[in-house]
């Protein structure tokens, strides 16, 4: 592909920024002095958004940058930085020409946000680029746990018809529940908890389990979760061959060594008996 535009002896170059969080919401922003509006995505202009130097490589060491902005109510809200809603965010850096609306865009950079660190109205993200992939261990360790994540290619379960919508009946501050719980609760242990609305909108949460007839989830949500909030329940593992079994009836895809000796082996007194 090429970009004709490039070699023009009046640049009409500009750098774009596309955020894209977990939940699908995506902004953009860019170098130009206004908004531009790219293949029907707008862009905006003076975002306070600042890159470090960008220096791409051809060895295998990751091609990293820290991203510094500032916090606006319109952009990047203080509220949705401290909920979690941007950990992960997948950023694409590209550039593009700004005075035609369909131009191809130029990618330079993709990857996702690191480590983001606060300070006051300001923040800087870490931004971690394809390459890291390449630092992470392929060998697997033995463990008498499943390695897999229920419902991925591993694992072979699908997910679609093991989740349900509900609408939460009772709160105690991390635990919740609904209105025939009781009936299928158990399902859910070490499941996700999505909420579909409410202030919580788009977050995810693990269930640890049930006491009480209510649902209690790994951590305290950042807003307070209200009766009628509407999430949905997917149901959930704890990686035993037990519950491969009875639960999924998929011990043949099960990704762990339960009788395989472990590292106290040689340790064990034998039995009196």
């Amino acid at each position: 592909m090429t970009f004709p535009w490039l070699d023009q002896p009046l640049t009409t170059q500009t750098w774009l920024w596309r955020l894209e969080r977990r939940d699908g919401v995506a902004i953009g922003f860019t170098s130009h002095d206004r908004d531009i509006v790219i293949r029907g995505f707008r862009y905006r202009a003076n975002p306070g958004m600042t890159p470090s130097a960008i220096a791409l490589t051809d060895g295998i060491s990751g091609d990293d940058m820290d991203v510094a902005a500032s916090l606006t109510s319109s952009a990047i809200a203080e509220q949705d930085l401290d909920a979690g809603r941007w950990n992960g965010a997948r950023l694409q850096v590209m550039m593009a020409d700004w005075t035609d609306p369909d131009t191809d865009l130029v990618p330079v950079m993709t990857g996702h946000f690191g480590q983001i660190q606060r300070k006051g109205q300001s923040f800087t993200a870490e931004f971690l680029g394809l390459k890291q992939r390449l630092s992470r261990a392929d060998t697997c360790v033995t463990s008498p746990t499943c390695r897999a994540q229920l419902g991925d290619h591993r694992c072979g379960i699908s997910l679609h018809t093991r989740r349900r919508e509900v609408i939460v009946s009772m709160v105690d501050r991390h635990q919740l529940t609904w209105e025939d719980a009781a009936q299928d609760i158990a399902l859910y242990h070490y499941g996700l908890v999505r909420f579909l609305d409410g202030p919580n909108c788009g977050l995810e949460f693990m269930a640890l389990g049930s006491h009480d007839g209510m649902l209690t989830l790994s951590e305290v949500p950042p807003f307070a979760i209200a009766v009628g909030d509407r999430v949905q329940l997917t149901q959930g593992c704890d990686k035993r061959i037990e519950t491969c079994t009875a639960k999924f009836a998929n011990t043949r895809n099960f990704r762990g060594e339960p009788y395989l000796p472990g590292n106290d082996l040689l340790t064990r007194y034998p039995s009196a008996g």
